[in-house]
């Protein structure tokens, strides 16, 4: 029990409202187009809370076990790497997540599609499963694809295309174009985390061998990419409003590119890598406050 405080702040709470903006945003579209359910959507919030804990904690293990988490990162102490739990308690923490995450989509997918769509079924169990291997892969093993670059394209089709086209289809069973830019918009923003966070690591992950898409870009380069990504995501955001304009309550969300706008200007002037980590945070809840705007203005 005294261990209690410990092992939820390795769940690291801080990242799991962005884990559900793509959620709340699917919602918000199904309920537009009349698909809404309480039921899949309380337990499509769970899920990916679950995948999220899951990642969060193999994170801790593959970068605790290899020495990444170091007296060189910048970033919050890490439970492997301050001692306070052990390598072999982390892992079967993790197996008993991977148990409670595949529990959970299971009920997920029984909850959405009963017997009566085997084939949406099937192609939702393989995304279940993608889900926890993604989750753990990222630091865990010797061709942890975080460490090849990689990571950056796993969030946005996890976080992105998987988290509001997937949980549309789970409401109505079926694709639809209106989720298309948003699935986009949300992917790109939280790749922007990501390499927020990487470019706050870059040394230590360079000395350590981590090679993350901002160790390969360089720390010029890799602003320029963040650039691009926050640029791109107000861009389609901005078309998807246009597109699909019924109501200048539609438009609301553009309320969110003011912190945006601020955070590109901040990390445009930022020089100490250690001022980033605020940033993380800031550009995580503008894209949840984005999500959810999106999704409200839509209904209105």
């Amino acid at each position: 029990m005294n261990k209690l405080p410990l092992w939820i702040s390795t769940m690291r709470l801080r990242t799991l409202p962005l884990s559900i903006s793509g959620i709340i945003l699917a919602s918000c579209l199904a309920e537009y187009n009349g698909h809404f359910s309480w039921e899949v959507g309380i337990l499509a919030v769970f899920t990916t809370l679950s995948f999220q804990i899951l990642s969060n904690l193999a994170n801790d293990y593959g970068d605790g076990v290899k020495g990444t988490d170091n007296n060189n990162r910048i970033g919050p102490e890490r439970a492997i790497q301050s001692g306070k739990i052990s390598p072999e308690e982390m892992f079967n923490a993790i197996r008993i997540n991977v148990l409670i995450s595949i529990g959970l989509a299971s009920m997920l997918i029984f909850c959405a599609f009963g017997v009566k769509h085997f084939l949406l079924t099937i192609l939702f169990f393989i995304l279940g499963i993608a889900s926890v291997i993604g989750a753990i892969k990222y630091t865990v093993g010797n061709n942890a694809y975080g460490y090849r670059g990689l990571g950056d394209l796993f969030v946005f089709v996890f976080f992105g295309l998987v988290s509001v086209i997937g949980c549309y289809v789970l409401y109505a069973k079926t694709m639809d174009h209106v989720v298309f830019l948003p699935a986009c918009t949300i992917g790109l923003l939280s790749v922007g985390v990501l390499n927020l966070n990487n470019m706050r690591d870059i040394v230590s992950d360079e000395k350590s061998n981590k090679i993350t898409l901002a160790v390969k870009l360089g720390i010029k380069n890799a602003r320029i990419y963040h650039y691009i990504l926050i640029g791109l995501a107000i861009l389609l955001s901005a078309l998807f409003g246009i597109l699909y304009y019924t109501s200048p309550y539609n438009l609301i969300f553009m309320v969110a590119y003011i912190p945006l706008w601020i955070h590109i200007k901040k990390v445009c002037r930022n020089e100490d890598p250690k001022l980033l980590d605020p940033e993380l945070k800031k550009l995580a809840l503008t894209t949840v406050l984005l999500a959810i705007l999106m999704g409200i203005g839509h209904l209105l």
